[in-house]
C-alpha cells in the first residue's frame, strides 16, 4: 500500500486530477475486502485493485466522473444476481471515489517582463508556476526565483516535458506572433482548464484565423482562449496585467 501512497504523491507533484477508490464495506462474497483500495488517473491508468471484473469496471467509469468534476462521492454496486459470464463473485459493496484535487499549475510561456511578474502572482496565490522560455538569459533561477520550475530551450523541445491537466493553466505570452502561434497550437491538445494569450484583437484574428487553417475549429478555439488575455480592467503596467490575468485565472478555475 505504501507504493499506492507514493503514486498518489506523485500525481499531484505533476499536477494532474485523479481519484481514490476505497471499498467501504462488503455484504457477500464481493470481490475484495473493506479497505481495499485503487488509485486511477485521468487518462485511464490505474494502481492498486478493488477487486476486478465488473465491479472495477463500475468503479473505473464512476471515476472518470470525479474526475472530471472534481466532486467525491459514494457507489452503491449491487453484483447479486449477474451472469457468471460476466466473472464477478456476487456481493454488495459501497465504494467511496474521492477527488485527487493538486495545487493548480500555470505555465507561463514567456519570462519577459509580464511573465515575471506573473511568476510573483501567481506564488502568492499558492499556484504551482512552471515558466518556460527559449531565452536563458531571461529564463533563469536570479530572474524569477519564485518559480517553481524554469524550462529554458526552444518551445517544441519543452512540450514534452510538461504534464499539462485538468488544473491546469496555460499563459502565452512570449515574445513573438510566431512563437505564440506554436505554443498556442499545442495547448489546444492539451486538457487545461485555462488557456490564454495576449495581444491585440488583430493578432488574435490572424493567429485563429492560421490556426483555422491548419485544421482547428474556430468554435473551439474561441470557447477555450482567453484572448486578448485578462480582466477588461483597463490594465497597462506589466504588473497591472499581470493582476487581471490572475484575476481571470481565477474566475475561470473557480467555475
Amino acid at each position: 500500500m505504501g507504493d499506492l501512497y507514493e503514486e498518489i504523491l506523485q500525481v499531484k507533484n505533476r499536477g494532474e486530477t485523479a481519484a481514490i477508490a476505497t471499498v467501504i464495506s462488503v455484504e457477500g462474497s464481493a470481490p475484495r475486502k473493506q479497505g481495499a483500495k485503487m488509485l486511477i488517473c485521468e487518462g485511464g491508468q490505474t494502481e492498486g485493485t478493488v477487486g476486478g471484473g465488473l465491479m472495477e469496471k463500475i468503479v473505473c467509469e464512476e471515476a472518470e466522473k470525479v474526475i472530471e468534476n472534481g466532486v467525491s462521492k459514494l457507489v452503491h454496486i449491487d453484483l447479486t444476481g449477474k451472469e457468471p459470464e460476466e466473472m464477478i463473485c456476487g456481493g454488495i459493496a459501497i465504494v467511496y471515489i474521492e477527488a485527487v484535487i493538486p495545487k493548480p499549475t500555470i505555465y507561463i510561456m514567456g519570462a519577459g517582463h509580464i511573465g515575471s511578474c506573473l511568476t510573483k502572482m501567481a506564488k502568492m496565490v499558492d499556484y504551482r508556476v512552471v515558466v518556460c522560455d527559449n531565452r536563458p538569459a531571461l529564463a533563469n533561477r536570479e530572474r524569477l526565483p519564485e518559480a517553481d520550475e524554469i524550462k529554458a530551450d526552444e518551445y517544441d523541445r519543452i512540450f514534452p516535458q510538461l504534464s499539462v491537466g485538468m488544473a491546469s493553466c496555460i499563459v502565452i505570452v512570449t515574445h513573438g506572433h510566431i512563437h505564440d502561434q506554436l505554443v498556442l497550437q499545442w495547448a489546444l491538445g492539451t486538457r487545461a482548464k485555462y488557456i490564454g494569450m495576449i495581444g491585440s484583437k488583430k493578432k488574435k484574428a490572424q493567429v485563429f484565423d492560421n490556426l483555422v487553417a491548419e485544421g482547428f475549429l474556430r468554435e473551439d478555439i474561441e470557447r477555450r482562449v482567453c484572448s486578448p488575455i485578462g480582466l477588461g480592467i483597463g490594465a497597462e503596467t506589466p504588473a497591472e496585467i499581470s493582476i487581471s490575468i490572475m484575476a481571470e485565472i481565477i474566475q475561470k478555475m473557480r467555475l
